[in-house]
């Protein structure tokens, strides 16, 4: 039973790390470059953890989650905790450069695997672990940040990720079964819920959102094993467990089951359903996900007060949440002072979020006369956005609903290759990359003096055509046989075309982190999506003509524009892709009519946005498949579609994979050694097809022999015909001497085998 005088009304479920200037990417990588040294480094993440940790305590949460901080990753984090990093890395003697090997490589040492967080733009390092895997406890990290939090007055609640969605995460590296490995880990769980009670603590939040996918029976008894086995454990904190990113279901009474303290539920995502069960638990804790951690729209009260009071009219203990942590969403709203007014006071970021969590709070626990005003500023932004003439555009409604099923139809792919051909005339196993290439420093001067005013749009694009024809002559001599422009116009693949298009607005300071120093400003889909005019094709055009080779037209997909952006959430996605779809269509048939013969729409994220269950999923696959056939079908035969997709567990999309009828897809598979050409060929493939045969995440130059390696192994499952050779990603964040050394052994490694 739960000790009243132990709870806590107002919390969120975790907090970003990178810093609301980006500080800690700065940080780490002048560490890497060595111009800052350990300590310096380390004092730098002390202060951003003092700044969030306090501004959270006097912002009035009642309950602040500690040990979210990282320097790259979490899962990684809980790894290194339970001592399972890989044997690779064990020989660095360094902490730190140890981790950091693990997460990124070295020129020795290969690094983990990386996926996508659930359904989020963020990306994790996937563990290594085995059925002789040792476990053993670390736990400096969390005590440490837990004693630094206390000592800043702050109610802290440490926070890690639960052995349940650790070993669900992790790769099996010699086919066991990790499940099987629960029992050697649950011993220093037990370990450190006693050190963290001994240090203070008295709540713990184990993140477990595993749960919110479709479970075993197996998996089942083992969240009741597991969580019982831990609240039985004499002397610890409350027990929180935090699941998120979609509905509970079952697992929610498995965990009601056990002697747990407290259950986080995310009724954004988890919906009517999960309220529903949630209102039976009158034992526990129910930490109510109301607040959307995940998107940037500002909360309706009488949509979340409702559930709120229905919780606890039911007699259930509440407390307000946000649904999962603001590591997925920017800071605050403060330096967007260049938004539209109208569309700014619909948004909430991170510290609106926070506020919104402590009106609602209030309006729980005192009642809503006690925060009248800010529930009606809430109620006036949310009626306000409802009536934005700029929600509905009938021109480009009508003209979706004018389509036939025709417009995201192509020949058959074995005619037009014979087509593709003849126009294009490449060589056996041709080799490409994959669009960008390194920022360089003279980019980034040239971006932030237009961005400060110091020169003029023309002058900034005299600059950039310059930057292509390097490139272009750079892979001219190094001999690649379809080249890129490089893009080095472009901010982001998908920010570039957001701010391109109507119904999008692009923010200045709107970071999050998407993996390690990487860190992305998604823009925000508000309204309907229009192209008022064309957006590559002079750059495109301008690089085809300074060589006789293909130069590929660069755009990125609907999918994963939608994927990457914080989404409208007034109408179903499927309806926000073809309106972004139809915008791509007619991009790819101006670059088709000037001349361009291979056009590239990527689609990164097209598994980042599939349901968790199982039972959502097809109806996902069929819109998103149809969005981007609809995006690619308006060209002529002879016109080569490419397509690129990384960073996932593709065996659950490798039938829409093939349903995206591109001509050429080429995709991550260095990490994780061609692994996925098997899933393909079981799919029935027959398409053109590029398996990374390297990983540009690392700043390591794999040798000619490598490469050959590991062309060799895609040619048993590829035949030459359809085998394309490129790195598994773009090069935006390498430098240009590792990119042209591993270019130059690539392109040996083609001619070695041709």
């Amino acid at each position: 039973m739960l000790n009243p005088d132990n709870t806590f009304t107002a919390t969120v479920l975790g907090l970003p790390r990178i810093g609301a200037n980006r500080e800690l990417k700065r940080a780490i990588e002048s560490y890497w470059a060595g111009r800052l040294d350990a300590a310096g480094l380390h004092q730098v993440a002390r202060e951003l953890r003092t700044t969030q940790l306090t501004a959270a305590r006097d912002a009035g949460l009642d309950s602040i989650p500690v040990g979210t901080f990282s320097y790259y990753d979490q899962v990684l984090d809980t790894a290194v905790l339970l001592g399972a990093l890989p044997q690779r890395v064990a020989g660095i003697a360094d902490e730190l450069d140890r981790y950091f090997a693990a997460a990124r490589g070295n020129a020795e040492v290969a690094p983990l695997e990386m996926t996508k967080w659930f359904d989020t733009n963020y990306h994790y390092l996937v563990p290594e672990l085995a059925a002789d895997t040792v476990f053993s406890l670390h736990p400096d990290k969390p005590l440490t940040e837990l004693k630094e939090a206390l000592a800043l007055d702050v109610p802290a609640r440490p926070v890690i990720v639960g052995p349940i969605t650790f070993l669900k995460l992790a790769k099996s590296v010699d086919g066991s079964d990790l499940l099987n490995r629960l029992p050697d880990l649950l011993p220093l769980y037990e370990q450190l819920l006693g050190l963290l009670a001994e240090a203070g603590a008295t709540w713990v939040q184990i993140d477990e959102p595993s749960l919110v996918t479709d479970l075993t029976a197996a998996e089942f008894d083992a969240v009741r094993t597991t969580y019982q086995r831990l609240s039985e454990v004499s002397a610890r904190p409350s027990i929180l467990v935090a699941t998120y990113f979609g509905r509970v279901g079952a697992a929610l009474s498995a965990l009601a089951d056990t002697a747990i303290e407290g259950i986080a539920v995310d009724l954004v995502a988890g919906g009517d359903a999960d309220v529903a069960a949630a209102q039976s638990i009158t034992d526990k804790l129910i930490v109510a996900g109301v607040v959307d951690g995940h998107n940037v729209w500002r909360v309706d009260p009488d949509h979340a007060l409702p559930r709120l009071t229905g919780l606890r009219d039911a007699g259930v203990r509440v407390a307000v949440s946000s649904s999962c942590s603001l590591l997925h969403v920017p800071y605050s709203l403060d330096p967007e002072t260049d938004l539209d007014a109208r569309l700014r006071s619909w948004l909430a970021f991170g510290a609106e979020k926070i506020a919104e969590i402590r009106v609602l709070a209030t309006a729980l626990t005192a009642g809503e006369a006690a925060v009248a005003g800010d529930l009606e500023i809430a109620r006036t932004a949310v009626l306000d956005r409802k009536a934005d003439p700029r929600l509905k555009v009938q021109a480009v409604r009508d003209r979706l609903a004018a389509l036939d099923a025709d417009a995201a139809r192509r020949t058959p792919a074995d005619e037009r290759r014979v087509l593709q051909q003849e126009r294009l005339n490449l060589p056996l196993l041709p080799t490409t990359t994959i669009g960008s290439y390194p920022q360089t420093s003279r980019i980034r001067v040239a971006r932030a003096e237009l961005r400060r005013g110091e020169i003029d749009q023309a002058e900034y694009d005299v600059r950039m055509r310059a930057e292509i024809a390097e490139v272009i002559a750079l892979q001219e001599e190094i001999g690649l046989d379809v080249l890129v422009h490089g893009e080095p116009e472009r901010n982001d693949m998908v920010q570039y075309f957001a701010e391109q298009l109507d119904g999008f607005a692009a923010t200045v300071n709107g970071w999050v982190q998407s993996y390690g120093t990487r860190c992305v400003r998604p823009p925000i889909v508000y309204g309907d999506v229009v192209r008022p005019a064309v957006m590559t094709v002079d750059w495109i055009t301008y690089a085809q003509s300074l060589t006789d080779k293909p130069v590929k037209g660069m755009l990125t997909g609907p999918v994963t524009i939608l994927a990457w952006s914080f989404i409208r959430d007034d109408q179903p996605l499927a309806d926000t892709a073809r309106q972004i779809a139809l915008a791509i269509r007619d991009e790819t048939v101006d670059l088709e009519t000037a001349g361009i013969g291979i056009i590239q729409v990527d689609e990164p994220a097209l598994r980042e946005l599939l349901p968790l269950r199982k039972a959502d999923q097809a109806a996902y696959l069929e819109w998103a498949v149809e969005a981007f056939r609809l995006s690619t079908a308006g060209v002529a035969d002879t016109t080569q579609i490419h397509t690129h997709l990384c960073y996932s567990e593709f065996g659950e999309v490798i039938g829409a994979i093939a349903g995206l009828d591109a001509d050429v897809t080429s995709i991550e598979a260095a990490r994780s050694h061609m692994e996925v050409l098997d899933d393909l060929n079981a799919a029935g493939f027959d398409l053109g097809v590029g398996p990374g045969v390297y990983d540009i995440h690392s700043p390591r130059v794999p040798g000619a022999e490598e490469i050959e390696q590991s062309l060799s192994r895609a040619l048993k499952a590829v035949p030459a015909e359809r085998l394309w050779v490129n790195p598994d990603c773009g090069l935006k964040t390498r430098r240009t001497d590792e990119v042209t050394a591993s270019l130059r052994n690539l392109v040996a490694a083609a001619k070695a085998l041709r």
